[in-house]
């Protein structure tokens, strides 16, 4: 079997137009695509642009581009989506209830999917760089490929030219057993290789091949502010100081970054951060543009992830250097990359950035006001919750310093207390490890932006007055204005 055979007589090739006459109105369909990358792009635009009113449920790996997340809903074919929204027409519909929204933590999609737990599976919708009648090769991401190729009736392959075919040095796929079958994934670093470079299927599934010549959408990272590169020195500290304190990072340091323009800022400030010599890793879901910088200043040993969310800057660099780079790179499945096994294993330092923490340490990352979904909790939570040491990261304040990002009680929950040990903003490092409710909000007021931190001291008294283990005053909590209180 070769990746690089042309498409001949074994497998149904058609148009897109055609491919999508095969899906039924109202079918749950899943596809390809994570972190805006490896997503089918031609069949969903023919599926928007026919006569043929749907009802989809669509199923993504994560984040994908608007051929998906805009032009299938603004068509109205797409009714229910799962697990991220990646484009703002996306989000409008699903804050307007045009769109059922469904979020889901990243590590327990494909299993999901895989046991029925979001119903039967019609078809399967995958880019590729190259097929065969019971194969085929993934792009620049696996995310959760092979198990919706598993789950699925019927197998769709867009066979994208664009894509460069070198990236298949990169997979390492690898889909672990269902419960209660499942054996632990022997994976014994995290740059190491356990699996294949191709998916395999039954060929009874294949119904479409089409092929395709279009490229992924890419992230556009704003340059760092002077307070993101302030928080970057804050973080820079404290993981020097974490390196010579903890004995799990005595050899090594395994790191994972957010997707984002702060995760790759941050990313970026690795290369000036004293480790002592140690090895530096990278363990994540997603390598962004920062991760390429420090592979190209050699400051790390390798990078492990699902998917390359790169601007077209970093993809066209990656593309031009792929053969160095698949030295050094391993893309995995989700259920893989993202999986409690081995983030524990591997004792991987987390950092996620948040839209806000309160003075408990719960963290909200995904609904402004608590009411209005901007993306999804994505692999957050994965990491969050069985990293070595978990970090979130955030500017103290928005708006222009009229918004407080600290406060008293988060109005959404994504990340609880008992899953956050570190909370960095541009004023400071809080470490909540080992630390009760009263001295967690202690910590958390000094790392506030200075205009608030008297409120939130009056807050902290008030609640004090009514006592208990994690005292709160919950009147004043829930009516504290949008706008926050300043000091005069």
């Amino acid at each position: 079997m070769s990746g690089t055979d042309r498409l001949q007589g074994a497998v149904p090739e058609m148009s897109a137009a055609a491919a999508a006459e095969q899906i039924p109105p109202d079918a749950t369909v899943v596809t390809s695509g994570f972190g805006s990358v490896g997503y089918p792009k031609a069949v969903p635009l023919a599926i928007a642009d026919s006569d043929r009113q749907r009802s989809l449920t669509v199923i993504t790996g994560g984040s994908v581009g608007e051929e998906i997340d805009t032009e299938l809903v603004q068509s109205e074919d797409m009714r229910r989506r799962f697990p991220y929204l990646g484009t703002q027409t996306a989000r409008d519909a699903a804050n307007a209830g045009d769109l059922a929204f469904h979020d889901e933590h990243i590590s327990q999609l494909a299993d999901g999917v895989r046991s029925g737990q979001f119903g039967s599976v019609d078809v399967a919708l995958i880019e590729a760089v190259a097929t065969g009648r019971d194969w085929l090769i993934p792009g620049p991401c696996i995310g959760q490929t092979p198990g919706y190729v598993e789950a699925a009736d019927q197998l769709i392959v867009e066979v994208n030219r664009a894509q460069p075919r070198g990236v298949r040095q990169l997979h390492d796929i690898y889909c672990p057993s269902l419960p209660p079958d499942r054996a632990p994934i022997p994976l014994e670093n995290p740059t190491g290789r356990i699996g294949d470079e191709y998916v395999t299927f039954d060929p009874e599934k294949l119904a479409a091949v089409v092929e395709t010549d279009r490229r992924d959408s890419t992230y556009d990272f704003r340059d760092p502010t002077e307070t993101d590169r302030t928080i970057a020195a804050n973080l820079g500290s404290f993981l020097g100081a974490e390196t010579e304190r903890n004995p799990a990072l005595a050899e090594s340091v395994r790191v994972q970054f957010g997707v984002g323009s702060l995760g790759n800022a941050l990313a970026s400030t690795l290369a000036d951060i004293d480790i002592g010599g140690r090895d530096l890793v990278y363990y994540g879901e997603v390598i962004q543009d920062g991760v390429l910088d420090l592979l190209d200043a050699g400051r790390l040993a390798g990078a492990s992830a699902t998917s390359l969310a790169l601007t077209q800057e970093g993809q066209d660099r990656f593309i031009d250097s792929i053969d160095e780079y698949s030295d050094d790179i391993v893309l995995r499945p989700s259920s893989v990359s993202n999986g409690a096994e081995l983030i524990q294993r591997f004792g991987v330092v987390t950092i996620n950035t948040a839209l806000e923490v309160d003075l408990h340490g719960h963290v909200n990352s995904t609904h402004i006001d608590g009411t209005h979904v901007i993306n999804g909790v994505g692999g957050s939570g994965d990491f969050n919750r069985n990293a070595l040491v978990t970090v979130a990261a955030l500017p103290s304040s928005a708006k222009g310093g009229e918004t407080s990002r600290v406060v008293p009680m988060v109005p959404h929950v994504d990340h609880t207390k008992h899953d956050i040990d570190v909370v960095v903003t541009e004023q400071g490092v809080a470490d909540l490890r080992g630390k009760e409710p009263r001295e967690r909000a202690d910590e958390l007021v000094s790392v506030a932006h200075p205009s608030f931190r008297a409120a939130l001291r009056e807050y902290i008294g008030r609640g004090r007055q009514y006592g208990g283990h994690a005292p709160r005053d919950l009147e004043t909590a829930l009516s504290w204005p949008r706008e926050r209180q300043q000091s005069e």
